[in-house]
């Protein structure tokens, strides 16, 4: 199969052709780097990374490109209430998101521009839509005039005259006047205290949208292949980098994905605004890096979700029969010659999964699935198939960056690991020694004592074996 995604232009799955053969140019619209990142911030990354991981799997060269909004009225706002510069909140958050990112194994971007790194593209592309008789000077500010673009409200589904009455009409501007409430500021002129740059209508700043108009062209050109982003940027950020950048006279964007949000209880979108968020740092506290990644990309990217102390309950039981089949069949296994004909574990059920829109929870089935005939055949001892079937199941698990042993390789506790499996397995020899001495109330004893701390023990032809429950 070919790769097919939903469309959010032409509301419709269809597959992506690249410009260029074998290679596909992303822009997603990274972080505005204003406070630290919370599990929703998480679930965009683990969404496109997938998305990102399958393109490289595929045989694809992949140009990714992930801004930074390192300046921004937020962050304005929010330096001047901590006291600190505006410069030094950006660059404290952008490590913080460096570090979540890195936490979930989310592979770094080919480049992750800032704004305030690219002033002469964004000047640049201003002009050329002034020139073009898109847009006008007042007050210092510049605006884009809305209704001189053709199909304006296409991405979103909305018309001229439902946005005329809507809330985002807005009829002034930073400085000057709109000459109509819908146009939207491409600079914004600058006031007392506030970053400012140079510019041929004064010293201002940049409005948000013409960041990434002017950025994903720098790097990918005037025409590129997939832009991708939450549903919460379709309008207006999206909806405005379009016509910006048709005003300029470039095609943009081929391709427009967008992933759900993260919601808390009651539905409402997770955000610092609505003081609901979980950081991801607090999620980490009670949620191994693994588990969290887990979780947050099972369901299909396009469907809202919860992330709640159930929801990561279920991950880590999910995620731990993955992990606890990859390690015994390992162990079996040993130096068993692969030939993954006889798999029981079918990559190319995942492939098409993955192909068909990115569905992760059809991809997942098949891991899981797998896993049940693995065990299966682990414990029939049917060792060729077991290694095959193994091998396929940790491929799979190596594009959701999954595998616990080439990936997380101190999932069972970091630099822990050997003393909690020392500790474990003195207690599995005391229980031995007690059953052996028929003992069975101390050999009892022990075995729940392990279970009341999450350990499971299975009896094996090959001896006992412990996992975590």
């Amino acid at each position: 199969m070919e790769l097919r995604l939903y469309d959010t232009r032409t509301r419709a799955v269809r597959p992506v052709e690249p410009i260029r053969p074998g290679a596909i140019g992303v822009y997603v619209c990274g972080p505005t780097v204003q406070a630290a990142p919370h599990v929703g911030h998480l679930r965009s990354a683990v969404a496109l990374d997938v998305l990102h991981r399958w393109l490289i799997a595929s045989g694809n060269a992949v140009t990714f490109v992930r801004n930074v909004t390192d300046v921004d009225d937020k962050i304005i706002h929010d330096a001047a209430h901590n006291g600190e510069p505006w410069w030094a909140l950006s660059a404290r958050i952008t490590r913080a998101f460096d570090d979540a990112y890195d936490a979930v194994q989310v592979l770094r971007p080919t480049i992750d521009p800032r704004v305030t790194g690219h002033l002469p593209q964004i000047l640049a592309l201003t002009e050329a839509i002034i020139e073009r008789g898109h847009a006008y000077v007042s007050g210092g500010d510049v605006y884009l005039s809305v209704r001189t673009v053709e199909g304006y409200g296409a991405l979103s589904n909305q018309s001229l005259d439902a946005l005329q009455t809507s809330e985002k009409a807005v009829p002034h501007g930073q400085s000057g006047q709109k000459r109509d409430p819908l146009d939207f500021a491409l600079w914004k002129s600058a006031k007392p205290g506030e970053p400012s740059w140079p510019s041929p209508w004064g010293l201002g700043r940049p409005g948000w949208h013409i960041e990434c108009s002017a950025m994903a062209v720098e790097y990918l050109g005037e025409e590129f292949d997939i832009h991708a982003g939450g549903l919460d940027l379709v309008f207006p950020h999206h909806e405005n980098e379009i016509a910006q950048s048709a005003c300029a006279g470039h095609a943009f964007a081929r391709h427009w994905l967008h992933h759900g949000l993260v919601t808390a209880a009651g539905g409402e979108k997770m955000s610092k605004s609505l003081g609901n968020s979980i950081t991801v740092a607090d999620a980490l506290v009670t949620t191994r890096p693994q588990v969290l990644r887990y979780g947050l990309g099972a369901a299909h990217y396009r469907s809202s979700m919860q992330w709640s102390p159930e929801v990561a309950e279920e991950a880590e039981a999910a995620y731990s029969r993955i992990e606890t089949f990859v390690r015994n069949a390992s162990e079996a296994v040993g130096d068993t010659p692969v030939e993954e004909s006889l798999s029981k574990a079918s990559w190319d059920e995942f492939a098409a999964a993955l192909d068909d829109d990115l569905g992760v929870p059809q991809a997942l089935a098949t891991i899981h699935s797998g896993v049940r005939a693995g065990n299966a055949l682990l414990a029939a001892r049917e060792l060729p198939t077991l290694a095959a079937t193994l091998s396929v199941v940790r491929r799979m698990l190596t594009v959701l960056a999954l595998d616990p042993m080439s990936q997380w390789p101190s999932a069972g506790g970091g630099e822990l690991t050997a003393v909690v499996d020392a500790l474990v397995m003195l207690a599995i020899e005391a229980r031995g020694q007690a059953r052996d001495r028929k003992d069975y109330g101390q050999a009892d004893a022990l075995r729940d004592r392990l279970g009341e701390a999450g350990i499971v023990l299975e009896d094996t032809p090959d001896g006992v074996r412990w996992r975590l429950s």
